[in-house]
């Protein structure tokens, strides 16, 4: 009996571990700003996360999903790039602070993210 026990708390504490690790999708909420070629950031309440850089192999999967930004509601600081403000479901790297893969975008007006005290100045 000892033994099934240890080895069900075992699992079970696996299990949680793995999910932890695995960075299962979740919502971030905030600035995306895209503010010269290839350049993709998005700003929330923990910090910058990278999408894409100019010249880097390491952009997240799915950037697509994301769409033109300059379609909604939008603030132009360089030409045509820009900010935006909205929410994506995304699987990240928090050491490295990387988004590795974006499964969908919801973009929101500036207000709602101007209003957030929780958030940074855009960029």
């Amino acid at each position: 009996m000892k033994t099934f026990l240890l080895s069900a708390v075992f699992t079970a504490a696996l299990a949680i571990a793995g999910n932890a690790c695995a960075g299962g999708p979740l919502t971030r909420c905030g600035w995306v700003s895209n503010p010269t070629p290839g350049n993709w950031y998005l700003s929330d309440s923990d910090g910058d996360w990278t999408l894409a850089t100019q010249g880097s192999d390491e952009e997240a999967m799915g950037m697509d999903v994301i769409g033109d930004i300059s379609a909604g509601d939008y603030e132009a600081t360089n030409g045509n790039y820009g900010y935006a403000c909205g929410c994506m479901k995304v699987r990240d790297d928090p050491a490295s602070m990387r988004i590795l893969e974006v499964f969908s975008f919801r973009q929101s007006s500036l207000s709602k993210c101007a209003k957030d005290p929780n958030l940074p100045s855009p960029r």
